[in-house]
C-alpha cells in the first residue's frame, strides 16, 4: 500500500491536471508535489521523446534496471511501453540470459547497454571499458542521453520502492509472461 494518497484529477489544482492524463498510480502519487511531478515528466517525457537515443536500447536499459532491482512496476511497465518501441519477446529473453551472465542473441551494442546499465546499478558507473565499447557506436549527445536515462531510471525504482507504489492490475499479467525472481 502506498504511503501517500493517489491523486484524482478533481483533487489537484486545475493547472496539474494534465499530469494525470497517464492516469497511472507513480503519477497519481507524485502530484502530492505538483510541482516536482512536473519536473519529474518533464526530464521524462524527453527521455521517451525527444532523446535521439534509439527507442529500443534505451528501453532494453530501462528494463535493465527495473529486473536488477526486482521493480515490478517498472519492469512491467517498460515491457509494455519497451514492446511500443520495438523491444520483442527474445530482447527480453536476452536480457533475462546477459544478467544470469548467459549468451545471448542480442546484438554486441545491446549486450553493451545492458552491461553498462548493470554497471551502474551495481558499481554506480559504467567501467571504462564498457562505456568505451558503447561510445564506439554511439555519438556524445547519445552518450549523454543513454547516461541520464539510466540514472533516471536508477532513481525512479528508489522512488517507486520508497514510496510503496502499487501496480496497476493490467501491469501484473506481464509477471506471468516474465516473472523477476524474488517479487511475488
Amino acid at each position: 500500500m502506498a504511503r501517500l494518497p493517489y491523486l484524482e484529477a478533481d483533487q489537484v489544482a486545475p493547472e496539474y491536471r494534465d499530469m494525470l492524463k497517464r492516469n497511472t498510480n507513480l503519477h497519481k502519487l507524485l502530484v502530492n508535489s505538483p510541482e516536482m511531478a512536473r519536473a519529474f515528466n518533464g526530464i521524462g517525457g524527453y527521455i521517451r521523446f525527444k532523446s535521439k537515443l534509439d527507442p529500443r536500447l534505451r528501453e532494453l536499459a530501462i528494463l535493465q534496471i527495473g529486473w536488477m532491482e526486482k521493480s515490478e512496476y517498472e519492469f512491467t511497465h517498460h515491457v509494455k511501453i519497451g514492446k511500443e518501441f520495438g523491444v520483442t519477446d527474445a530482447d527480453i529473453a536476452g536480457l533475462m540470459a546477459e544478467t544470469e551472465g548467459k549468451p545471448s542473441k542480442l546484438e554486441p551494442l545491446a549486450r553493451a547497454i545492458l552491461k553498462g546499465a548493470r554497471e551502474m546499478v551495481r558499481e554506480l558507473a559504467m567501467s571504462d571499458a564498457t562505456f568505451a565499447e558503447i561510445k564506439a557506436h554511439l555519438s556524445d549527445e547519445h552518450m549523454v542521453d543513454l547516461v541520464l536515462t539510466i540514472a533516471f531510471y536508477c532513481g525512479v525504482v528508489r522512488v517507486l520502492a520508497t514510496m510503496k507504489i502499487d501496480n496497476e492490475p493490467y501491469y501484473k499479467e506481464v509477471l506471468q509472461q516474465y516473472p523477476i525472481p524474488g517479487v511475488n
